[in-house]
Formats: C-alpha cells, structure tokens, sequence
C-alpha cells in the first residue's frame, strides 16, 4: 500500500532524497539539494514528495536530479541524451556507471569520473556532432588523440576582452584515464558491442608539459604538526590532532585513518602491544609494534591519545566528531556513507588558519611530512617500505621483506632525528640571546 514501506526495507532512493517517518506511520519522501549548492546560487530548494515511493522516486529522478546536474555542470549535461543510442560512447558511459565497478567507486571519485567523461563525450567535433553520439566502432587511436590534442588547451575570455589560451594537462589527463577505465569495464560487460582494442591505452600522456617545473607536494614540518594539533585541542578538534600526529608516525592516508581505521584495529586483545594497519591502495596489512624489545613504548604521545579514544568510543572507527559544537548528539564519523571527506577537509582548513600556517598545507601533507622526516633520519629503503607499505618499485628502488625489527628501527632513527633537531635549535636560539 502507498505510503506504508517500512523505512528499514524500502528500496534505496536516488542522491538527495530522503525518506521521514510520520506520527501515523507513514514514510514520506523529500528532496533536499546540498547546503554547499545552495550557497553556491543553486535555486533548488528543498522540496516535499509526498508518500508515494514511485511518484516521489520518479520526480527526483526526471525532474530533480537532471535540473541539478544541469546546474551544477553549467549545462552540459543536458547536452547528454536521456536513452543513448546503443554501441555509441554516450552509451558506453551509461553502461560503466550501471555496472559493479561503479559502485566500488569513492563518491568523490564517481564525481571526477562523471566530470571527465562528460569533458570527453560533449566536445564539439567540426561537423557540429558530439563526440559521445559516435559509434564506438569509428573510435580509433588518432581519433582519440585528436581530440586529447583539443582538450588539453581551454581559451578564457577575460573581462577586458583578452583571450587567454592555458593548459589545462591534469584535467585532460584524468579524462583520458576515466575513457580508458569506462571502455575497459564496457569491453568485460558488453564484449559483442564495444570493441576488443581500447584506444585509450597507451597514450604516453605527460604529467607536464615539457620545460614546466614539478609542483612539490605541500610537506608539513614537525613545528607545522605541533602547531596544527595544539590550534586543533583549542578548537575542540582532538580527534583531528590525534589523526594528524598517526598520519605522521604510521604514514597512513586519510581515507584509511578516517575510513577504515577501527577501535579493534588498535591492541587488540590478542595482539595488545602491535596496531594493525592497512595499505588503503594495495590491501597489504601489517602489525605495527607499539614497544620495542626492551618494552618502551615507540610513541608515547600517540599510544596515550589513542588508549583513551578506545576507553571512551563505542565500536566502529576511531575518528569521529566529538566536538562539543557537532550537530549531532550522537558522534558521527568525519567520513559520509558515501565515503566523502569534504567536511574534514573543511575543517582542516580552518584549523590551518586558527594556527596561522601556510594556507596550502592539508591533512596529506602530515603523511608527506613523516616520510621527509623518515628520509632525513637516513632510513634504509627496507625501513622506508615498511613504513609505507610500499611494494611496487616505482615507489622506492628496493624490494625487500617488511618486519617488526625493521619498524622498530625505523622508529627509533626518526625520534632521534626529531630530538636531534630540536637540539639545534634550541642551541641556536641560546645563542641568539
């Protein structure tokens, strides 16, 4: 009966709507755009759908939706046919994002995919045809090169009328990267239809142009992450300086640390001195020890912060909001259900800013900045793998086996750079005086 779907069985609603419990037990459905949207002039506004779970589901999905993307993409998408022709590339995307691998995807990573198939399939070739209505049996390599050629450059007009031509290589590139992605899944799901050779393959893209100089990675120092976590306490973020100081010492990603890291990852009772820890990328998993042979704890600092999360939390992650000025009465994880880590680096931001540091310092650059420290501590490559969890050669140049010893050392070289350091500078500001 209309209106009576349990909220516990109830299909799953498309992006942005929600379903509501009513006092005679009813479930009634509401569309609500994003609040970063609406700041940004979306005119969306949140919207009630009535009981029906059809009717609701098929405005937002007809109606709702598409207006938003229309927004959001400047048009573009509603350059997209709603039913795309069958073997064309507009057709191969919509083949991609119905398919498993898909669904595997981050959000964040469905969105930049979303965004660089879309540059791909709406340019405009010279006949004035799109290059997302053209069969996938036309594609050829010098094809596809032609029109990389042609997104790699953008022109902008500026308000005193000069057009400006730049290069835009890593937005080109991450499209080529999501065609190759898409055309590889659509081969494996419609073998008959989409062809055998990806001519997305192979390209030889560079990551610059040649002549252009590497950006280097913001890389925190050690005085940037004491800053950060004591801006942090005094913002009543301690989870985010607890996190700040493990992406240091373990070199962890924040999509494991606030993703995938649990209280039963953390001295278990059947491994109570070792901390498991997960490469997010690979899925190789160590335990971490926590002591050295003689019994003394390795980091001191991160091991009282972390004994005292697992005292107070419940089960599940160990990062949460436990800010006193959170939303929720209950703590929720920094990371959304579809595995979104905006807010976080929202915060990060306003903490950065609270300590008065560089503007361009971010949560990753804690994680670059304990492997700076590892490579001035004259770690070996063995000891560096096993911090890192690196196995591919193109990370470090050595392969070799990962051990408890190895962290240890590793360990023990990096606080004794870190003390050494602030020696000298103590030193240096006594004679200073």
């Amino acid at each position: 009966m209309s209106g009576m779907i349990s909220v516990h069985s109830a299909p799953k609603l498309p992006r942005y709507c929600q379903r509501k419990l009513l006092a005679n037990n009813r479930v009634a459905y509401y569309f609500a755009p994003p609040t970063w949207a609406r700041r940004q002039g979306c005119e969306l506004m949140p919207e009630a759908l009535g009981t029906d779970y059809l009717r609701a589901v098929e405005r937002v999905e007809k109606i709702l939706l598409p207006a938003f993307e229309s927004w959001r993409s400047r048009g573009l998408s509603d350059m997209t046919p709603v039913i795309p022709e069958s073997g064309t590339f507009d057709w191969l995307i919509s083949i991609y994002q119905a398919h498993q691998k898909w669904s595997e995807l981050e959000s964040t990573t469905q969105r930049q995919y979303t965004k660089s198939l879309a540059l791909f399939a709406n340019h405009e070739l010279k006949d004035g045809s799109r290059v997302g209505s053209k069969q996938l049996s036309d594609f050829t390599k010098a094809f596809v090169d032609a029109v990389y050629g042609k997104l790699l450059v953008v022109k902008i007009m500026r308000n005193n009328g000069e057009v400006v031509v730049r290069e835009r290589r890593r937005y080109a590139n991450v499209a080529m990267a999501s065609c190759r992605r898409a055309w590889f899944v659509g081969q494996r799901a419609q073998e008959k239809l989409v062809p055998a050779s990806n001519p997305f393959s192979r390209m030889g893209l560079k990551h610059r142009a040649p002549g252009q100089p590497i950006r280097p990675t913001p890389t925190a120092t050690w005085d940037e992450l004491v800053a950060f976590r004591v801006a942090a306490k005094r913002l009543d973020y301690r989870s985010i300086a607890t996190a700040a100081l493990l992406s240091w010492e373990w070199l962890q990603r924040e999509q494991h640390l606030f993703g995938a890291f649990d209280i039963s990852h953390y001295r278990p009772v059947e491994r109570p001195n070792s901390v498991r820890i997960v490469h997010p990328k690979n899925g190789e998993e160590a335990w971490w020890p926590l002591f050295d042979e003689t019994g003394v704890p390795l980091f001191p600092e991160l091991t009282a912060e972390l004994d005292e999360i697992k005292k107070t939390s419940l089960p599940g992650l160990v990062f949460r909001r436990t800010h006193a000025h959170r939303s929720s009465a209950i703590p929720l994880p920094w990371i959304t259900p579809r595995k979104d880590l905006r807010y976080l680096r929202s915060v990060v931001k306003k903490i950065v800013q609270e300590a008065d540091l560089r503007q361009e310092l971010s949560f990753t650059s804690f994680r670059h900045g304990g492997f700076t420290e590892g490579a001035d501590s004259d770690l070996t490559d063995a000891e560096l793998r096993a911090a890192g969890r690196h196995r591919s050669s193109r990370q470090l140049p050595t392969y070799a086996k990962r051990t408890g010893k190895q962290l240890i050392a590793a360990t023990k070289k990096r606080r004794e750079e870190r003390a050494r350091s602030l020696l000298v500078r103590l030193n240096a500001n006594r004679a200073s005086e």
